[in-house]
Formats: structure tokens, C-alpha cells, sequence
């Protein structure tokens, strides 16, 4: 049996589980967890109660703003942070000054002021950062990257890259703190940084400029006005002769009750806020053009409002063009009382009833010059970001073997994309087009250097 790795857990919500599930389960061999923090103590609790009755050991406790203390004196040896995107930094800098290699929700950080702190540490430490981009490992992205790889393109000279959110879960980050743009950078930090690392990653480049547009015009209370929407509840917890699909009543799952509204009291956190309210500073419509030092260009658009989910990339090379397809929910239809029947997306295309009209699955097709279309064969495999997260975990906790496409992420590739974000942010307020290299990322910003790696580069 191999020594367990010592590890602390920081935020225990819901992106927290996919790892308590890997330590009470596939990885326990690998990976002991040893402490937990969250600001929320019912939150804890609620984790508790479940590890116990799993008949599995309560890790020890501490506060997070003593992560650095608890490393040191608990003898931890890697933190994974899942707290939200505008505590990344402190803790992960916390972590590494406390002698702890650091695991973080991507994005890396919210802002310019975060990454410098991170490459500081990372320098004064040398210490390493994982940033966890599941995306890169689904079989349809890998595929597309093996593609670009193997030369059947040519060189690239431009990508399409259209990214769709359903009113299931795009509205769902207009319900919670990711609403606010000082707590997540808005979806082109939080969100689009997974696009843009694919990006990163499927070019082997790097981002150079960037030019962004974009607002809020389908949720918050401006444009529900507009549209003439009725008077609406604060929140979707409540008790209403309608039933209003945009509303999420959380004492309809048993985990967003137990980690969140049962909770409430203790800090006063609403997760299920309303998406038309006033407050809301991010955008839901976002469009881009990014310059690569390599010479080609993508143009990106991400919609939070679409009536299906899914993605479309098209890459066009000197000698082709290739087109990945992927739809991840076909519908959101209503059921009775009005509420949003979810189509399970890990689910099989022919598993899937037709009544959506867009049944779930993926293709990828290639055409070079002067050939018939041809589509490529992807492996279907089930589970959480298209089969991602299990072949995640495993590099994670077990260790990555052979792995010629890079799909491990360091703190670079983290940075990289983000830096994609922060520029596009930039761009919003000023109009402008933004350099990435620009950007005021302290030594983070060797890591845009077109001299450096530009993939996968060790911390």
C-alpha cells in the first residue's frame, strides 16, 4: 500500500464533493484528509454527519484565516481550495507560505492583484500550484487536441468558439455570488477560463490581445422592466400559488438544503437569490476576438440564457477544418407545476427521448482540402464535464502517467487563461482592445511570453 498524501480541504459546498467523494472513495488509498475549513460551521456539520455515517473519520478543524498555521503544525501536505473565486488567492498563497503545495477550483484568481500574489509566493516559496481544468480531459476535447496535434490542419489560422448556458444553469450564477463581479471577475473569468484554456491548450499558444463586448440584457431588474415582467419574489425558497422556473426552491435537493438553506442562520448567504433583482453587476451576453502570438485568431461568444446547453468549435487550418459539436442538455421543458424537467446530460444520445429535438452526444468532424468530410470516432464515457472529472481526480490523487497531450494544468496555464478574462474585462470598460502582456501580472507575466512553454509548464 503507498503513503496517503496529506491533504486540507478549504470550502466545503458543492464543488467540495466531487473531492470528499474521491477521499471516502476511488482515491482513499492515495489521499488522506486530515482537515477541513469553511467560514460556515453548519456547513461543516452537514459534512460531518455524512463522513460518520459513511463510517468514515471527521477530519480536524480549523479557521481559514489560520490555513498557514494549520498546514505547519497538522503536517499537510497539499490544500485543495473550493471556496469562492475572490478567497483564491489568500488561500492559496496561505497555503504555499505554510509549506503546502496548493490545489485550486479553476480560475487561478479573480484579477491582475491576485496573480502577482500567487507568482510571488510560487517564487518565494517554490512551492507548486495545480489549477484544475477538467475540460481538457473529456475524450471529445482530447480528441480535437490530438487532431490539431497530429498536423491533420496544418498550421491553425483561426478558431469559432460559441459557448451556450440553459436557463438551468446559466441562471444559476445570477442566483448566487458569482453574481457580483467583485466575487468571480464575471462568467469570463469563472466560467470562460475553461474555454479559454481549451483554447490555450488545443493551440499550443498564447493569448496576446484581446477585444471584448458585451452586458447584462436578458436577467437583473432592468431588463426584466423592460420586458414587462411582473413584480418578483426576493428568492426562490419561498411558498407561492405559481411556480416559476427561473425560481430554485433549494428544499427540493437534498444537498443544496443541507449546504446551504439549513445553513443560512449562520451567515446569512442566500443561494437562491432571484435573477431579475437589482445588484447584479456581470454580464450574460459576452463576445471576443483574441489575437495569438502564433499568428491565428479566435473569435468567442458565450450566451447564459440559451434554451439548450452545449458548445461549438470550428478550427481552420492551412490545410482544413475541423468542427467539434457537443450538446450537454438538449432542452429544459416544464413540467405540470411549471418547473424545469432536466434531462440528464451524462446520458447516452440514444438514451435520450426526441421530444427535447436535440438529443444529447457529440461530433467531431474533419475535412482537409480537396477530401471528403470525415467524422472522428470519440469515446463515450460517462460522468461529471463529459467524463472529465474521474480521469482528473486520478492524475490528481493517483498521479499522472504517459501523457503526451498535457492534460495536467499547472499554475502558468492557469494564468494564461485568465489572463484572457481579465483582459476582456479590461476591454468592457474602456472599449479598447487590451495587450495581455500588458496586464500588470507582476512575474506572472513571463508566463505570456511567446519565449516560454506554452502549454502545460511546470510550476
Amino acid at each position: 500500500m503507498t503513503r496517503q498524501t496529506r491533504y486540507a480541504l478549504v470550502g466545503t459546498g458543492a464543488r467540495a464533493q466531487m473531492y470528499l467523494g474521491a477521499f471516502t472513495g476511488a482515491h482513499a488509498e492515495d489521499a488522506e484528509l486530515v482537515a477541513w475549513a469553511d467560514p460556515n460551521p453548519g456547513r461543516l456539520d452537514w459534512n460531518a454527519r455524512r463522513l460518520a455515517e459513511a463510517g468514515h473519520p471527521v477530519p480536524q478543524t480549523f479557521d481559514t484565516t489560520e490555513l498557514a498555521g494549520a498546514v505547519r503544525r497538522l503536517e499537510v501536505e497539499r490544500v485543495i481550495v473550493t471556496a469562492p473565486d475572490f478567497a483564491h488567492a489568500d488561500l492559496v498563497v496561505a497555503a504555499l507560505e505554510g509549506g503546502a503545495d496548493a490545489v485550486v477550483e479553476k480560475p487561478l484568481t479573480i484579477d491582475a492583484d491576485g496573480v502577482r500574489r500567487i507568482a510571488d509566493a510560487v517564487e518565494r516559496t517554490g512551492r507548486s500550484v495545480v489549477v484544475t481544468f477538467n475540460y481538457r480531459y473529456a475524450p471529445r476535447n482530447s480528441a480535437l487536441k490530438q487532431l490539431i496535434a497530429d498536423g491533420e490542419l496544418g498550421e491553425i489560422t483561426s478558431v469559432h468558439f460559441e459557448w451556450l448556458l440553459d436557463t438551468s444553469h446559466g441562471a444559476d450564477y445570477f442566483r448566487r455570488w458569482h453574481r457580483r463581479k467583485e466575487n468571480s471577475g464575471g462568467l469570463l473569468v469563472h466560467k470562460s477560463s475553461h474555454h479559454f484554456d481549451l483554447v490555450n491548450w488545443w493551440l499550443d499558444d498564447l493569448p496576446e490581445r484581446v477585444f471584448a463586448s458585451g452586458g447584462l440584457r436578458f436577467y437583473g431588474a432592468r431588463n426584466a422592466a423592460r420586458r414587462g415582467l411582473p413584480e418578483r419574489a426576493a428568492r426562490g425558497t419561498v411558498d407561492a400559488a405559481t411556480r416559476d422556473p427561473f425560481a430554485l426552491d433549494l428544499r427540493e435537493h437534498d444537498v443544496l438544503r443541507g449546504l446551504y438553506y439549513e445553513q443560512e442562520h449562520h451567515d446569512g448567504y442566500l443561494r437562491d437569490r432571484d435573477v431579475f433583482d437589482e445588484g447584479i453587476t456581470i454580464e450574460d451576453n459576452l463576445s471576443l476576438i483574441v489575437d495569438y502570438a502564433g499568428g491565428a485568431g479566435m473569435t468567442y461568444s458565450l450566451n447564459a440564457h440559451s434554451p439548450w446547453e452545449g458548445y461549438t468549435v470550428a478550427v481552420n487550418g492551412t490545410k482544413g477544418r475541423a468542427e467539434l459539436s457537443v450538446v450537454e442538455r438538449g432542452a429544459l421543458l416544464l413540467d405540470g407545476s411549471g418547473r424545469p424537467v432536466v434531462v440528464d446530460p451524462s446520458a447516452r444520445p440514444e438514451d435520450v427521448a426526441d421530444d427535447t429535438g436535440r438529443p444529447v452526444g457529440e461530433r467531431l468532424v474533419v475535412q482537409r482540402h480537396f477530401e471528403a468530410a470525415r467524422e472522428i470516432a470519440v469515446p463515450h464515457v460517462t460522468g461529471g464535464h463529459g467524463g472529465a472529472d474521474d480521469a482528473l481526480l486520478r492524475d490528481l490523487f493517483a498521479g499522472a502517467g504517459a501523457d503526451p497531450l498535457g492534460h495536467a494544468a499547472s499554475w502558468l496555464d492557469g494564468v494564461r487563461a485568465m489572463a484572457v478574462g481579465v483582459a476582456g474585462n479590461a476591454s468592457l470598460a474602456t472599449g479598447l482592445p487590451v495587450r495581455v502582456r500588458e496586464l500588470p501580472l507582476g512575474a506572472a507575466r513571463a508566463a505570456l511570453d511567446p519565449r516560454a512553454p506554452a502549454a502545460s509548464a511546470a510550476s
